[in-house]
């Protein structure tokens, strides 16, 4: 049976924001429900893999509510979140509002440079097939549980390469395809049978969390996300499977310039 909120084509983006209003004021909920809280645990790793440094600038793609966003900013990182759902964003502001950051690196004070010290993300409602940024203008550049969604992955990479900086740091967090067909089997009925439950109960939709299931059989996941940041040049290019595979991230940097 076709899930509502999916369709390929010109129409992916709508449906996606259709979902994406549906659910956002329970989205932070639901993640914590479905992943028994392990999706903080995924996230902080993706942080750590981005090696932030104070007075760096990053980019979180498909921020949503904000979670690798406000991660990054503790940090000392001046992070930029972009989604295109606007009921998302406010999330996050909302949940900006109340950030505590940590104590600002110790340069700044030592240099007096402003832009050493720590400050709440921007947030921007924009496409992430066509980002509002000039090319290689962030350190880092991070996507958690969006590349999956949009109409051209292919796409969101190379804009997500574009606007790196030489040595940036690209890494992506997404739902997985384990190798092992038992563990897959498993792990695909729980995403079918189970998560769409919590939808019906929580946002009043089966289908909102069945659309998980559905866009991953569409997507390549952990191994064709890497073969194609191989291709497009990246370096140290690898991938971290978490359960089984069942979560996957890809990291990998943009080449410096005069290297190969």
């Amino acid at each position: 049976m076709a899930n509502r909120f999916f369709e390929r084509g010109d129409q992916r983006a709508a449906k996606v924001h259709d979902l994406f209003s549906r659910i956002a004021r329970r989205y932070d909920l639901i993640n914590d429900l479905q992943s028994f809280g392990l999706h903080r645990r995924w996230k902080q790793r993706v942080i750590e893999l981005a090696r932030p440094q104070a007075g760096q600038w990053a980019l979180d793609l498909c921020c949503g509510t904000g979670d690798l966003a406000l991660g990054l900013a503790k940090r000392g990182v001046r992070v930029v979140g972009l989604d295109f759902s606007a009921p998302m964003l406010e999330v996050a502001e909302q949940r900006s509002s109340g950030l505590r950051i940590e104590a600002p690196h110790p340069l700044a004070h030592a240099t007096r440079n402003t832009h050493l010290a720590p400050a709440p993300p921007d947030f921007v409602r924009s496409d992430a097939q066509r980002l509002p940024f000039a090319d290689n203008s962030f350190d880092i550049v991070t996507v958690g549980y969006g590349l999956r969604n949009l109409a051209s992955w292919a796409t969101g990479l190379s804009e997500m390469q574009r606007v790196a900086k030489p040595g940036g740091r690209l890494v992506v967090l997404d739902f997985g395809k384990p190798d092992n067909a038992l563990w897959r089997g498993l792990y695909f009925g729980y995403l079918r049978l189970f998560v769409p439950c919590l939808g019906r109960v929580f946002c009043g939709s089966a289908s909102a969390y069945a659309y998980i299931l559905e866009s991953l059989r569409h997507y390549p996941a952990q191994q064709g996300v890497d073969a194609r940041i191989r291709e497009m040049g990246f370096v140290n290019v690898r991938v971290l499977n978490l359960l089984g595979g069942a979560m996957s991230i890809n990291f990998g940097e943009k080449q410096k310039q005069g290297t190969a």
